[in-house]
Formats: structure tokens, sequence, C-alpha cells
């Protein structure tokens, strides 16, 4: 049966990993995984999710089914999270949990699909890499807008507003809320005005992936995107992750959010979405959901997360500056500054392939091969060894 199959080349992460565990340089710097690591090269858990779990050891009775759409302490936690104080009516908005930020975008893909066979997502060029299998597995069309300039290092803003204009009505534009996965860069509050300003002339739908609140600039910050779309669009759908600002990466921890034209409608939807819940996982994993809930649902455990998570986005941006002027102070002709203005987790290094390859070779330096690198994978021993063995390449 299984005779006709071809054998899937490795994913290129999971291949990075085996090629860095393989490798005995002391001295080698792991920047390709995409997990947060502290100062001393550990995911550490949470101090308030040990908090939250200990809670949970004390209260919970039951290992019974959770219903499809979730523990409601956790689903009302993420959506005001992200949407905040809005003048919404409550019954045109639903957030279900999913198993994870990938989980919510497949729902959400299989979502649209039932909803129009001749529906095209756009997606930025270049997105996460597992944005587009994600929509080809569902059977989604895709297409591309210009996004980052790998020269210059900049947005290609313009291309993008242009390529907005031009996207057929009822098309949907996938978008990264902040953090933007793999390049860093971001649109100010002012290009974000003028992207929704576009979208909603030629009746865009905007689909926002929202995996890294809280890492960028802070948690309302961050979902200043969001809450200026609520007000701009009848119809938006947020995918969004716990994995990164709770740590909860093997837990799998997400929620999808789905804003209707009126309530006959999200009535509809939700139907519709859960239906698709029930044959896929049919109800969502609940331990992760559940740590994440009680914490939402108090006040000084939410002080905690916040403090942890404040800390978190701290040492991120203290690396891109340690970087950055490392770089800056070996390298007279090179300007790695959008490495210190970029956000979150990841920024594109600004090396060609093979420079990324020499790297690997020569340095045991390790990133995916467009020269993403995890910032997180930097600490201040070790910056000005990468620094060097990036000047070498050169």
């Amino acid at each position: 049966m299984f005779e006709k199959l071809s054998l899937i080349p490795p994913d290129s992460i999971l291949k990075i990993i085996s090629e860095y565990n393989a490798d005995h340089r002391p001295n080698k710097i792991d920047l390709g995984v995409g997990v947060y690591r502290d100062a001393n090269g550990n995911t550490p858990v949470m101090s308030v999710i040990k908090k939250a779990e200990k809670y949970l050891l004390k209260t919970q009775e039951s290992k019974a089914y959770i219903g499809l759409a979730g523990d409601p302490d956790f689903t009302d936690g993420i959506q005001k999270l992200m949407l905040g104080d809005n003048n919404l009516p409550k019954d045109r908005i639903f957030t279900i949990q999913t198993a994870g930020g990938s989980s919510s975008l497949r729902i959400a893909a299989e979502l649209l699909k039932i909803s129009s066979k001749d529906i095209c997502v756009w997606v930025s060029e270049p997105t996460w890499n597992n944005h587009e299998p994600i929509l080809d597995s569902a059977g989604v069309k895709y297409k591309v807008y210009p996004y980052y300039d790998t020269k210059s290092n900049e947005l290609k803003f313009d291309q993008m507003i242009e390529c907005l204009k031009n996207i057929p009505s009822g098309d949907v534009v996938l978008m990264h809320a902040c953090c933007h996965n793999p390049t860093g860069m971001d649109p100010n509050p002012d290009q974000w005005q003028q992207i929704i300003e576009v979208m909603q002339k030629c009746n865009l739908i905007p689909f926002i992936d929202n995996a890294y609140q809280g890492l960028a600039n802070g948690l309302d910050e961050d979902a200043i995107p969001i809450r200026l779309m609520i007000e701009s669009f009848d119809e938006l759908i947020i995918s969004s992750s716990c994995s990164k600002n709770f740590g909860l990466y093997r837990d799998r921890v997400g929620g999808l959010t789905v804003i209707s034209r009126n309530s006959e409608i999200a009535k509809k939807v939700r139907s519709n979405t859960l239906r698709i819940v029930r044959t896929m996982s049919s109800v969502p994993p609940d331990h992760g959901a559940a740590a994440v809930g009680h914490i939402l649902c108090d006040e000084k455990l939410s002080n905690e997360w916040v403090l942890e998570l404040n800390d978190t986005r701290n040492r991120l941006k203290n690396m891109r500056m340690e970087l950055s002027n490392a770089l800056k102070a070996k390298t007279d002709t090179s300007d790695f500054s959008h490495i210190e203005k970029a956000n979150g987790m990841f920024s594109y290094l600004g090396i060609s392939p093979t420079q990324v390859e020499k790297l690997k070779l020569d340095y045991g330096i390790y990133m995916e091969g467009q020269g993403r690198i995890n910032v997180a994978g930097i600490t201040s021993e070790n910056v000005d060894y990468l620094a060097d063995s990036v000047f070498e390449v050169l």
C-alpha cells in the first residue's frame, strides 16, 4: 500500500538540531532552534507556570474530557489579552482552545475552505516556514505579497501596499501581529494604519498569527494591530499561541478567535468550527491551557507572569543590542543595525547561504540556510565569538 510514497526531506530545523548535537566543538552555537533560551542556554519552565501547575495538582479531581471549545477560563482570558476592552457585541466573537498555534492555523484554514472554494490566502514573503504547508495541506490556495528586502534589511512597505491594493475583494491576508518570523521586522503603528485602510477599502479579510504577544514591546503594545483591526473590520480571524510567551512549547496551548459580522453568522461559524475540531483532535489537551487560564484569572499570578515575560523580552533586546554593537565594532562597512531594530526571537542576520554554510563548517555556528537566527541563542559569553566568526566569513 505504501510503495508509491516518496521520501520527504527532513525538516530544516530538525536537521540543524541533529547536526548541532553531533558537533563536539566546545564553542559551537545553536541559532536555529525556535525556542527561547536563557543566559545559561536553558529553556526554563516559568516559575508562575510551576505555581499554576501546583494549584492544578491540588484541585483537579478528574481527567475527563473538556468541551470541544476548551477551558472557558483560558478562552476568556486569551480573548481579553488580545482584544482588550472593546465595544464589540460579545455574540459576534468566539474563542476556542486549540492544540498549539499550528492547530489553530489549520482549523482556520479548514474553516476558510468550507466557507469558499475560491478563496485565496496571501502570505508575506518570507513567512514562517509552516504557514504555506498548513494552507496547502488543507487545500487552500495561497499567494505571496512583498514584505522584506534581504539586501537593505528593511520592509518592502511601498511594494506591500501596492500589492494589497490589487488583491481581489474577499481574499484573506495572513499577517504576523508582532515579532515577524523569520525577519523580526514589524510595521510601525502608522504603517499598520495604512495597511488597515487599504485592506478595508479593498474588502480584504485579516487573518492574524499572534504567536509572540509580549515579546516585542509589551502585551498591550503588541496587540495594537489587532485592536485597530477590530475597529475597522466586520470579520477577523486570529490564531494565537502560548508556546513563547508562557514557555509552554510541548504542552501545545493555543487559541482560535473569530469575529463575525453579526450574531447569526457567528453561530454558524462557531458550529462549523467545532465540527472541524471534532474531526481533528475531538477535544483539546487540557493541562497547559488550564495553567494559563488559572494565571489569567488570578491577579497576583498575572502580575508575576508579566514580570517574567518582561525579563524574557529584555534579554532578547539586550542580545540584539550586544550583537549589533559587536558587529559594528568589527565591520566598518557592513550595517547590522537592523538586528537591533527588529523584534522578538528571530532576525535575518544579513548573510548569504554560502556564508551560513561556512559558519557551520568552520566555526560550529548553526542557523537556517537563509541566515535566520534565534537571538535567544546568543549570550554575553558567545557574542564576541559569533561576531568574530561572522566577520571572517564576510
